[in-house]
Formats: C-alpha cells, sequence, structure tokens
C-alpha cells in the first residue's frame, strides 16, 4: 500500500531531488561535500520542526531554494563541511554513486 504524498510532502521532495543534482554537477572532487551539505541540512531541519508546523515548512523551503539557486552558479565549485557535518556524515552513511 503507498500512502499519498501532500502537496508539502512534494516540494520538500523535488527540492531535495535538485539539490542532489545540482551535487551531480559539481566537480568531482567537491561532489561528496556537496551531498553531504545537502543531506546535513535536510535531516537537520526535518528534525527541528514538526511536520504539522507548515509556516515554518513553507520558510525553509523558500530560504531552501534561495540558497539552491545560488549554488547551482557554475561559478561555485565548492562548498564547505564543518566538522559536525562531517561527523555527522560518518553515522549516517550515505549512498555513492
Amino acid at each position: 500500500m503507498s500512502l499519498r504524498k501532500s502537496g508539502l510532502q512534494r516540494e520538500v521532495l523535488a527540492l531535495y531531488r535538485r539539490a542532489l543534482r545540482v551535487a551531480s554537477k559539481k566537480p568531482a572532487i567537491s561532489q561528496d561535500k556537496f551531498r553531504t551539505f545537502f543531506r546535513y541540512n535536510f535531516h537537520v531541519n526535518a528534525q527541528s520542526i514538526s511536520p504539522r508546523n507548515i509556516n515554518a515548512i513553507e520558510h525553509l523551503l523558500r530560504k531552501g531554494r534561495r540558497q539552491l539557486e545560488q549554488l547551482e552558479d557554475p561559478a561555485v565549485t565548492d562548498c564547505w563541511v564543518g566538522n559536525e557535518m562531517k561527523e555527522w556524515e560518518v553515522q549516517h552513511p550515505g549512498r555513492r554513486r
């Protein structure tokens, strides 16, 4: 049985997929950093707010879209990943491509 997703859930998933596509278009040496950055930020934001807090989710979607637009620029070739993000990535390994 498949659960239907709300419009907001679909928007969040679409933004996440777009972020991972952006990461895959970056130089090979920094793709893992971008993936870690995106995965960490989505996870932290998902854990920090209630799924019922629609205003906060919409705010984070707008903020995420603006940030992603900046990171989509071909001139952006690297991103900063702090120690907290690196430690989180070790505990939550993602799929490698």
